[in-house]
């Protein structure tokens, strides 16, 4: 739903040597990763989401649910609409985005009133980047400057007018780094508190245009 800031490195910052990570279309492998970084982004949303899907997987923990349910196939959430960045062979960090469908009114679920608010902000037709992250240790390093702007060209590939996303108001670094990247409020919800959900205020939807 939200996503983890990740600021450009300072000079000096990177380990001497480094090399960039590798940015790659993620695969089935990369799901229990992905799950771990949407966690880390979602600021508690994942929990809340996959605790209710306990009954559909007996037995497993909600990150384990996380994985099972990026391990699908021709489902928004799914790993293939994830893009990771990795270094010697670990996946690092990771973007979710996928095309918002249309639907028809009639269509329209009855939503979850902890989630009422995000449903709310969703912007069919648009490149929605659910979760961004960076593992701790490979943050400030650029590595989700890189991801965005993998995105935004993913996003043109597409033919999608925007890339939008949902951050919450008290992130502040994350609010940050997308304004420096071109994205700008266009509206906002306040959050219904929930044990699980780590921030309280509003939820911001962003966007940033595609076109010329």
């Amino acid at each position: 739903m939200v996503e983890q800031a990740d600021r450009p490195a300072a000079a000096g910052s990177a380990r001497a040597g480094a090399q960039p990570p590798t940015i790659r279309p993620a695969v089935r492998e990369d799901a229990g990763r992905i799950a771990e970084l949407f966690r880390i982004s979602s600021d508690g949303i994942a929990d809340y989401i996959w605790r209710q899907f306990v009954g559909d997987y007996p037995g497993l923990s909600p990150l384990e649910i996380g994985q099972r349910r990026y391990q699908r196939e021709g489902v928004a959430f799914s790993y293939r609409n994830c893009t990771v960045a990795e270094r010697d062979g670990e996946v690092v960090a990771m973007a979710h985005a996928f095309v918002m469908p249309d639907r028809a009114p009639d269509e329209e679920p009855e939503p979850d009133p902890v989630l009422a608010p995000y449903a709310a902000l969703e912007v069919p037709g648009s490149l929605y980047l659910s979760g961004l992250a960076v593992l701790p240790a490979h943050q400030n390093r650029g590595i989700g400057s890189r991801l965005l702007d993998a995105n935004r060209d993913r996003a043109r590939d597409l033919g999608t007018p925007s890339v939008t996303l949902i951050c919450f108001a008290q992130n502040r670094d994350a609010m940050r780094l997308y304004r420096r990247h071109g994205f700008t409020e266009i509206d906002r919800r306040p959050i219904v508190p929930h044990p699980l959900i780590h921030h309280t205020g509003d939820a911001v939807l962003m966007a940033a245009d595609t076109r010329g």
